[in-house]
């Protein structure tokens, strides 16, 4: 189906904004994405005057893909906040960033692939996510274009893994890590869905109980995985920015509650070289 979407939103850049792994442009087909979250899997093709192709039928996108890409909420005027008077570099990456927008994705999703981004770089993470859901998620689409892909297993199908299983996906330290959240949640011990009522520091508290989630993968559970829009993961690029860009502070309580929003934008920017411009 064929849907048109005036505001902001650019595949490329969000396949390539750091907030998702099973987000990828074909090899074979330039300007054809295939995107896989959970058990759901679609095609996306950009055909130009804010036009896109959706391989999946209007029941299906209205259900699940409308919510997740964000197309209830105008991340234009959200970047209509930043003065570029004010704050040339946000208003510089916010430009170069435009069309990411904050995908709304599964907290039991999120919370394992955070856990094994930590020290990974992002083609070594989606490596370790796709082996881990060969391993234990089910068979959702074949095509020529992407192969198989599998769904993002279930708690009770990770917990049942081994140690030595769950080492073979290239989880390294991470492995145990792994296990241990998905025991936790598949035995019930860990609610993540009851964590929605939460506040944010209600959520970031309940977060740092878990086995090998510290503050900066809790930060990106409750951004991407939960959809606090406030929430500003920080990693080596935006430390690297506040410390080099805003020496005398960040304005979080102006930009409040769209920081994580404003963080995409840096984060992107400053990856693609940012950091030495606009000095």
């Amino acid at each position: 189906m064929k849907i048109t979407i005036k505001d902001d939103f650019d595949l490329k850049k969000i396949a390539e904004s750091g907030q998702c792994f099973r987000f990828n442009e074909c090899e074979t087909e330039a300007g054809t994405f295939s995107v896989a979250a959970l058990d759901k899997h679609v095609f996306v093709k950009e055909l130009g005057n804010c036009e896109y192709e959706f391989s999946c039928d209007k029941k299906e996108f209205d259900g699940f893909w409308k919510s997740y890409f964000d197309l209830e909420l105008s991340y234009a005027d959200i970047r209509g906040r930043i003065s570029k008077k004010k704050d040339i570099y946000l208003y510089n990456a916010s430009e170069y960033g435009k069309g990411i927008r904050i995908l709304r994705q599964d907290p039991w999703e999120m919370l394992i692939s955070f856990i094994i981004s930590q020290r990974k770089n992002i083609p070594a993470i989606k490596a370790s996510i796709e082996k881990l859901c060969a391993m234990a998620g089910d068979l959702i689409v074949e095509d020529e274009r992407v192969g198989k892909i599998y769904s993002f297993p279930t708690p009770e199908k990770l917990a049942a893994l081994s140690l030595d299983k769950l080492s073979s996906c290239s989880l390294g330290y991470r492995d145990k890590y792994v296990k241990k959240a998905a025991e936790d949640v598949a035995s019930g011990l860990v609610d993540l869905s009851s964590w929605d009522k939460l506040s944010d520091e209600e959520l970031m508290e309940e977060l740092l109980k878990l086995f090998g989630v510290g503050v900066k993968v809790a930060n990106c559970e409750i951004l991407f995985g939960y959809h606090r829009l406030d929430a500003f993961p920080k990693d080596v690029w935006i430390n690297r920015v506040l410390e080099t860009k805003y020496p005398k502070g960040f304005d979080f309580e102006g930009y409040a509650p769209y920081n994580g929003v404003m963080q995409q934008y840096l984060f992107f920017y400053s990856r693609n070289d940012g950091l030495g411009k606009d000095k």
